[in-house]
């Protein structure tokens, strides 16, 4: 009869074949001091030689582009981090254990597939080790006191008078067509009105029942949950670093915004607090991306488009891809953009079709109907075809004379609200408030517009 100890005897040793296997692969490629390093800190506990071979692994991510960096190395710096986060842990303290977590938060975002469930099962022995040890808590204080919670809430809270807000929005801002806004309605009813006819819609109501929706804006809570965890914004922070940077005083002259990045993969007790919307059934969908878009009052995203469907949750409190700051709004979010757009093709001919959800705070959006990408000016090279030239803050009317007089739609997202934005429609961006939302990419057979 099998016994409990069994299972995890073939998964040590399924491991141990793995770790074989790419240290053989590594030698192949030349990586002999890596291997030695590797060898050395499993087999005597040496916490110097895990730091040598992390080191080297990071070297050769960074020896050339991402996209030309081979597995194995990925793979390599990886387990480096499990012997680094393992050795850090045997060192006790709560010191070792943040080391801990900030080694196995690395080997997820930089290193490769190959020992991710290493990593995650070691991060939750962890995470679990630290609760036990200090009653819960985690993180660096930010969420400590009353001040800090007093700012937090106000955040999120604030709400401009419309005045004040058509001062920071693009001109003609809420005086054309707004999007259509509807209560809670059925997955047929979507499909029927929205989806098929590739019609933008605000759907209201629909995610009140998530615990995000309360526990998020709490922010002891997320500093709980996430404060010891390493995100990557423009430098590789703890979530609670993040979380004290956005109500910082030079907050708004060095704009920092968690984008596009899947956090709920990095940090499941976040995921638990979600649920994949109904709608992404529509087209016999298939979920494929699930990011967290997190940041302060006034962060931008310039015109563009994407070549699928797009489902956003909005809420107060679209990482792999990138955690930005942002010192100008058309620096955000194109690297990730293009990361996407680049993995988002299959020879099955199954299309991505993202939704969006806002959880907590608000949010403008500007839409522009795919019909007349011509007015808008999209850059010429291929790779940036989906990105408008134009600024719409401050639109040059020599250069870009027709964008203008172009008809769109626009609204406001407020917490709990659900945008649909069909494949190739136009959107414009600017955080109104502390937000934090959700982006849904599900895969369909019906496929984005061609003639659009």
């Amino acid at each position: 009869m099998a016994t409990g100890g069994e299972p995890r005897a073939a998964a040590a040793a399924e491991g141990g074949e793995k770790r074989a296997a790419l240290l053989r692969e590594i030698t192949e490629e030349g990586g002999f001091a890596f291997v030695a390093s590797a060898e050395k800190a499993a087999a005597d506990g040496d916490l110097r030689a895990a730091e040598a071979a992390r080191e080297m692994a990071w070297e050769q991510l960074h020896a050339c582009p991402r996209s030309e960096v081979g597995r194995a190395w990925r793979d390599a710096y990886a387990l480096a981090c499990l012997h680094v986060a393992a050795l850090r842990v045997a060192g006790g303290g709560g010191d070792g254990r943040r080391a801990a977590l900030r080694a196995l938060d690395m080997g997820l975002i930089m290193g490769g597939d190959l020992l991710r469930a290493e990593l995650e099962e070691a991060i939750a022995r962890v995470v679990a080790d630290r609760s036990r040890g200090c009653g819960g808590g985690g993180g660096d204080g930010a969420g400590e006191n009353g001040a800090d919670v007093e700012k937090w809430m106000e955040g999120l809270t604030r709400k401009r008078d419309l005045a004040d807000v058509l001062k920071v929005l693009p001109v003609k801002s809420l005086s054309c067509k707004q999007i259509e806004r509807r209560s809670c309605i059925s997955l047929e009813a979507f499909i029927r009105d929205y989806f098929l006819c590739e019609s933008p819609v605000i759907l209201s109501g629909y995610i009140d029942h998530w615990p995000a929706r309360t526990k998020w804006k709490d922010i002891r809570y997320l500093e709980r949950i996430a404060g010891d965890r390493t995100v990557p914004v423009e430098e590789l922070i703890t979530f609670s670093q993040f979380l004290e940077m956005m109500w910082s005083s030079d907050c708004s002259a060095n704009l920092t915004y968690l984008a596009q990045h899947p956090l709920f993969d990095q940090i499941k007790e976040l995921r638990e607090d979600i649920m994949v919307p109904e709608y992404c059934n529509a087209g016999g969908g298939e979920l494929q991306k699930l990011n967290a878009w997190f940041g302060p009052e006034g962060t931008v995203t310039p015109l563009h488009h994407d070549l699928y469907h797009n489902l956003f949750a909005q809420g107060n409190p679209q990482i792999l891809v990138f955690i930005q700051r942002v010192d100008h709004p058309l620096c955000f979010e194109i690297t990730g953009m293009f990361a996407l757009h680049q993995s988002s093709y299959s020879d099955k001919r199954l299309w991505p079709y993202p939704k969006w959800l806002h959880v907590l705070g608000r949010k403008y959006f500007r839409l522009y109907s795919a019909s007349i990408s011509n007015d808008l000016y999209p850059h010429r090279e291929t790779m940036l075809s989906n990105i408008s030239q134009v600024d719409l803050d401050n639109i040059n009317v020599n250069e870009f004379p027709r964008t203008g007089d172009v008809e769109f739609m626009d609204g406001i997202l407020e917490e709990g609200d659900l945008l649909y934005i069909p494949p190739k429609w136009w959107h414009y961006v600017r955080s109104l408030s502390t937000s934090f939302s959700v982006s849904f990419w599900w895969r369909t057979s019906i496929p984005p517009p061609q003639g659009s």
